[in-house]
């Protein structure tokens, strides 16, 4: 059983990612992020958790072969039922591609969109809470949603019951979602400038010790990097991808410098 504690819904609770070459995205992120890794649940083919100082902090599966989707890092969306949410997203013009299935005694699933086709996930925890440490090096710190404009907010905040706060950010569309006052996710709407191959999407953050490091790295192991480090309001910030093509951001916090 992970350490981490029931999450309130609507929190983003774990994140997720599918490969086609599960031994090569393994040593991909030991590498850059320090991870070890033990069986997960195996509904979906085989897959595994990453335990960072023998925490829980992410899951990486493996696709099967006839299956070609997108690589890409899903979050997970905490709710206390599954079922009534998925029809919930249904009815609120958002879809429901997987499940809500059960994932052995770790909890429930369903693998979702919003209208704009954004994929979440949506995970009811039992045995598995899911992520357990937050903040170091190596571990999930944020999620976003890079998405056309932020008036898909009143999808989210329909479906979760979530507080929407707006971020004077210049000419920017920028929105903050709230669970009982606590930010939990951004919005960033973007419009045009959203890449065509991949439409709106959910970009997860991982804390980095040095980002211009582990952005060098990253290329050494095999990913690519698709904008150079810079400083940000969140801190100093490089997108990134893995071998396979998940795209992903690498943040040295303002919060965590000395």
């Amino acid at each position: 059983m992970t350490e981490a504690t029931r999450r309130r819904p609507g929190t983003p609770c774990w994140v997720s990612l599918m490969v086609h070459g599960l031994d090569a995205t393994l040593e991909f992120y030991h590498e850059l992020f320090g991870w070890e890794f033990v069986p997960g649940p195996q509904q979906l083919g085989p897959y595994v958790r990453a335990l960072l100082d023998g925490k829980e902090v992410a899951g990486i599966g493996q696709l099967p072969p006839d299956r070609h989707l997108r690589i890409a890092w899903t979050p997970y969306l905490a709710t206390a039922d599954a079922d009534e949410t998925a029809e919930a997203i249904r009815g609120c013009g958002g879809t429901v591609a997987v499940g809500p299935l059960d994932a052995g005694e770790a909890g429930r699933l369903a693998i979702c969109s919003d209208p704009t086709g954004a994929v979440f996930g949506l995970w009811q925890a039992e045995a598995h809470h899911g992520t357990a440490t937050a903040g170091p090096p190596g571990t999930p710190v944020w999620n976003e949603l890079l998405t056309y404009e932020t008036t898909i907010s009143k999808f989210y905040r329909s479906v979760f019951g979530y507080e929407v706060g707006s971020v004077e950010s210049g000419d920017q569309d920028f929105a903050t979602l709230h669970v009982e006052g606590v930010p939990v996710a951004s919005l960033h709407g973007v419009g045009n400038a959203l890449p065509r191959v991949r439409g709106p999407h959910w970009m997860t953050y991982f804390e980095v010790a040095d980002t211009d490091a582990a952005a060098r790295l990253v290329v050494e192991l095999g990913g690519h990097v698709l904008r150079p480090p810079r400083e940000g309001t969140a801190g100093r910030l490089a997108l990134v991808t893995d071998p396979e093509g998940a795209v992903f951001t690498l943040v040295r916090s303002a919060a965590g410098r000395r």
